[in-house]
């Protein structure tokens, strides 16, 4: 019983508690009988109305007596639950019975919709055999009238209403018919569906309008079967009596008239297998005839042209076929002569291009050895031609014999086998007997061209064998200027001064060798095996020799500089060159910060390994490499190591002299400086000093700060 409450109104209702308002009895009654009670009008506000109408509902149309009373369902806290549900199950059992009617209702009309439908169909299934068989009584007799009146217009007005009748007429019919065929099959199934016996058309429909259905089908499928079938025939046949007829065969080669011939008898094969389509376009025409088609003259006469085109292939078929063999038997002479041709003519024509190419050929050598091989391959190459013109003869008489033959029979004198022509064989024979002694007398010229190479190589080794150990000997002097520690600065820079000398007078040699090099490269000369120098290696070498001995001049002398403005002695000086030496491992002339900081450590100075001794050394590494080079010279290692023994001007000192030509005064004017200095270095002080801003009183417009330039003089600050 709740699920039958709940499968009709549960999800808007309160079981028992909605009872009280009548709203669930209203709507039990309107699920079932919606046009007994508008559901959509009642309030739940008005519950004594609401159970009433529900109460008086049930007891005048469902037949279910008045079992509760509305004032008691109102007024009761709760409503009695055996009562209620009792008059419910009234309520069910009405509505129960009434689906059961319901569904037979349903059953019923189902039944009958179908038996209407199939009626319909019955209906205009006959409605359309009547109208079809009388078109076709109609047109029937119209068809079969083949009496004109032998007048041209009387013809034309039958052949327009003829084509009216295919075109306007019959389409409508047809539709007709595949409309009445779909109904008949569509009626049959649903009689077979709705288990109903088979539908039966009344007398005489059926079986004639089926008869005369099959044969104008049967008609319609022969007509289009005897077209579709000479279409292909025509189609096939389209060209072949041109070909066969074509006299190509006359002009051609060998091996295109055995080509012909298989192709001829592939022609044959086909020609008997179509030999079954011409038997049934007659077969078919004449069941036309049988079953007198509308249109059989038309296809009388179409036959008739198919079978005496076929009669005509036939005849000139075998003309054909004839004629090629009496063909091929021309042409075996000539193919004989031609294929020896081929064979001969293509090695030697290969031997010809070898030939030339080999005798135009561009050659790079660069030694006599190499240009005599040359000479001696051709004189080797020479030797041959004696052979090869006997050869070239043999293959020129073939092409002849061959011309004649062609001439004589009227045949094409093309050569299958080769595209090779006698005439091609015989200018490329004249040109490689006019390109023999022209390649003689290159190969000479060669000769005489690497004989004079041979000469410069031995020239330019003889000079450069003696100027290269000259240049790396004194390179090795130089080096060696200082090394031993035992002579004087003074010494030193008057022997690299006539190191000096002895090059500029030895430059000479390195001219003339620049000259010779000059006419190695004119003579476009890459090697040379006299000897290992080259004109680069020996002017790199010239070059850094005279490098190498400004610099040591250079060196020497800021060593002499220093030396005497720090007041230094020699055996002071020796010692830091000794020092710097030792860890100079590769003799550069200079120290990378690792050995220059274990060199400070051999002489003393103490810095640690860690942070602070690195911020040390790094101070230091800025004093003797202030550009950041990576690298410390031994005129900066002097420097340093010299500073702090050596008597030398500071800032300071700079300013107390300024201060002392100035009057004791933070500022000195334009006139004391010219009075008191040289003019270039008066002038120089007054371009470079700026104007004096300080607080003195006495200070004038033109007062100059000698403080800032002094500092500046020293590094500590902008010019």
């Amino acid at each position: 019983m709740l699920i039958f409450i709940r499968v009709l109104y549960a999800d808007s209702l309160t079981v028992f508690a909605s009872w009280k308002d009548g709203l669930a009895f209203c709507a039990l009654i309107h699920r079932h009988r919606p046009e007994l009670i508008d559901y959509h009008k009642l309030s739940r506000d008005n519950p004594m109305e609401n159970l009433n109408t529900a109460f008086d509902v049930a007891e005048k149309h469902l037949d279910i007596p008045r079992m509760l009373d509305a004032e008691d369902m109102i007024n009761s806290a709760k409503p009695d639950e055996r009562s209620v549900m009792t008059y419910v199950s009234a309520y069910y059992h009405a509505f129960s019975g009434a689906q059961q009617a319901e569904t037979a209702a349903n059953r019923i009309c189902k039944v009958l919709k179908v038996n209407q439908e199939n009626e319909r169909l019955m209906e205009e299934y006959e409605r359309l055999a009547s109208d079809l068989l009388e078109w076709i009584r109609r047109t029937k007799p119209w068809l079969e009238n083949r009496i004109t009146d032998n007048t041209l217009p009387g013809t034309r007005r039958k052949l327009d209403e003829f084509r009216d009748y295919r075109q306007v007429q019959k389409p409508p019919r047809l539709e007709d018919k595949a409309r009445l065929e779909t109904t008949f099959n569509t009626l049959q199934t649903r009689l077979r569906l709705s288990n109903r016996p088979a539908y039966l058309p009344t007398e005489g429909k059926m079986d004639w309008l089926l008869n005369e259905l099959q044969r104008l089908e049967r008609l319609e499928h022969l007509a289009k079967k005897f077209k579709n079938k000479c279409d292909i025939h025509e189609e096939w046949s389209t060209g072949k009596e041109d070909m066969l007829r074509m006299e190509d065969f006359k002009r051609c080669r060998l091996t295109d008239i055995k080509a012909m011939k298989r192709k001829h008898e592939a022609f044959e094969s086909d020609l008997a297998a179509h030999q079954d389509r011409v038997e049934q376009i007659a077969a078919i025409a004449q069941e036309l005839n049988t079953l007198e088609y509308h249109d059989i003259a038309n296809v009388n006469s179409r036959c008739q042209t198919i079978c005496d085109q076929w009669d005509l292939l036939g005849s000139l078929t075998q003309a054909r076929r004839t004629a090629l063999d009496e063909a091929e038997q021309i042409l075996e002479r000539m193919d004989s002569l031609q294929l020896e041709f081929a064979k001969r003519a293509a090695p030697f024509n290969n031997w010809l291009d070898g030939a030339r190419e080999d005798l135009v050929d561009m050659f790079i050598v660069h030694t006599t050895e190499e240009i005599q091989g040359l000479i001696d391959a051709h004189e080797q190459f020479k030797s041959t031609l004696g052979e090869a013109d006997r050869e070239y003869k043999g293959i020129v008489g073939l092409c002849t014999e061959a011309a004649q033959l062609a001439s004589q029979y009227g045949l094409l004198n093309e050569n299958p086998y080769t595209t090779l022509q006698g005439d091609a064989i015989t200018t490329k024979w004249m040109e490689v007997q006019q390109l023999v002694p022209n390649r003689d007398q290159t190969l000479h010229g060669e000769m005489l061209k690497q004989q004079n190479n041979e000469r410069l190589r031995r020239t330019f080794a003889q000079k450069a064998n003696v100027v290269g150990p000259w240049v790396e000997k004194h390179l090795d002097a130089v080096a060696s200027v200082g090394a031993q520690g035992r002579e004087s600065l003074e010494q030193q820079l008057a022997k690299l001064k006539q190191y000096e000398q002895n090059v500029q007078s030895y430059k000479s040699n390195i001219e003339d060798l620049e000259h010779l090099n000059q006419e190695v490269q004119e003579a476009m000369i890459f090697e040379n095996r006299h000897t290992s120098y080259t004109m680069e290696t020996l002017r790199v070498g010239w070059e850094q020799l005279l490098t190498s001995i400004a610099r040591c001049i250079n060196e020497v002398e800021n060593q002499i500089l220093t030396r005497d403005s720090k007041g230094i002695t020699n055996e002071q000086l020796e010692e830091f060159k000794k020092s710097f030496n030792h860890f100079d491992k590769n003799r550069s002339r200079q120290l990378e910060p690792k050995e220059f900081k274990a060199c400070l450590v051999s002489l003393g100075y103490n810095i640690r390994d860690d942070r602070q001794g690195e911020a040390d050394f790094q101070r230091i590494m800025s004093i003797v490499d202030p550009n950041g080079t990576g690298y410390v010279t031994f005129a900066a290692f002097l420097d340093f190591m010299t500073r702090e023994t050596a008597d030398t001007d500071t800032a300071e000192q700079v300013m107390q002299s300024f201060r002392i030509l100035a009057g004791d005064q933070e500022f000195i004017t334009a006139d004391i400086l010219r009075r008191e200095l040289p003019p270039d270095q008066a002038e120089y002080c007054i371009a470079r000093m700026a104007p004096y801003r300080g607080a003195n009183a006495n200070a004038g417009p033109g007062a100059l700060d000698y403080t800032s330039f002094s500092t500046a003089l020293y590094g500590e600050s902008d010019l």
